[in-house]
């Protein structure tokens, strides 16, 4: 099938769209064509209720964009760092799903840091050996600016070694907009667009693990009976499967986030990010914005999408 060609698969599995190194995810034998100038109107028959403030962009996997709206001037993300911070650590010591990887000891910077009033952590205590696994949760859950700190350190020795790899990374994916400053997300200095965000999403949401973990209500500590939630509340929503929140004043509120629309062999996997809802407002004021944006965006896929792919006269054009 040639470049720029979407395959809906008949039966057993995703829609794909063939050209795409990095986003496409394969088609089937006895797939039916659709023509490119078809895909492109799917977007245009969907009734998208997009932000009236920030960015948002949205993709369905195989199918490409749905759009995007607020610009493409680099914005702050806050936690949604933490994407690339555990993308990088997992490329860089990739783990299968049952595995939970090598012990890491938790030091004293991260120990201290664990306390801190003026920004999120995850409760963890100076020598307690965790395994890479569970710092990824309290990485990715409650957004453990410690931890994502603590395994910057255990991966590069610093920070700044740590970030120069998450700018190689976000090169390798296009993301030609992106600088990350650190590893949790509390820089000013690292900034991002929705598009940008929305390439990373794509690549995390293939890895096992990343997937598993960004899809868990909740987590505890290794030898500790504490538990620790998702600070993301969108998981609440039916079909709703990841990944993470961010929010500060400077940032307000921001969001990527993954979702399946359809059902049985026709689910496919739509994939958003929100940045910079209420900018300026406290960070609860905002993630609360970019929750109910999100979810309006996801509530108008999973109702228009199937529609959309069928188009206006009903069936594809076969090639």
């Amino acid at each position: 099938m040639s470049a720029g060609i979407l395959a809906v698969v008949g039966a057993g599995g995703w829609i794909g769209l063939s050209g795409d190194g990095e986003g496409g995810s394969g088609s089937a034998s006895g797939a039916v064509a659709v023509r490119t100038d078809e895909v492109a109107a799917v977007a245009a028959r969907m009734r998208l209720p997009w932000p009236r403030e920030g960015q948002a962009s949205i993709e369905v996997e195989g199918v490409g964009s749905l759009g995007s709206r607020g610009g493409r001037e680099p914005v702050q993300i806050a936690s949604v760092t933490k994407v690339m911070t555990a993308y990088v650590i997992l490329r860089e010591h990739p783990l299968t799903a049952d595995e939970q990887g090598p012990e890491i000891t938790v030091d004293e910077a991260a120990a201290q840091e664990a306390h801190s009033l003026s920004e999120s952590s995850a409760p963890v205590r100076e020598g307690q050996r965790l395994t890479q696994r569970n710092l990824l949760e309290l990485l990715l859950l409650p957004s453990g600016n410690n931890v994502a700190r603590l395994l910057a350190r255990w991966d590069a020795g610093s920070q700044e070694a740590f970030a120069a790899k998450m700018n190689r990374a976000a090169a390798g994916l296009g993301m030609s907009r992106t600088t990350y400053t650190g590893a949790s997300g509390i820089e000013a200095t690292t900034r991002s667009t929705a598009d940008d965000q929305l390439k990373l999403a794509r690549q995390a949401m293939k890895d096992p693990v990343l997937r598993a973990v960004v899809a868990m209500r909740s987590t505890t500590v290794a030898g500790t009976a504490e538990t620790v939630p998702n600070t993301n509340r969108l998981l609440d929503k039916p079909g709703v499967i990841g990944l993470k929140t961010g929010s500060s004043t400077a940032a307000g509120g921001n969001l990527m986030w993954a979702a399946e629309a359809g059902s049985g062999t026709a689910r496919r996997l739509v994939l958003g990010v929100v940045l910079g809802q209420r900018v300026d407002t406290s960070p609860a004021e905002g993630l609360q914005a970019a929750f109910e944006n999100s979810g309006r965006l996801i509530d108008a896929v999973q109702k228009d999408l199937p529609a959309a792919l069928d188009g206006a006269n009903g069936k594809p054009a076969e090639l």
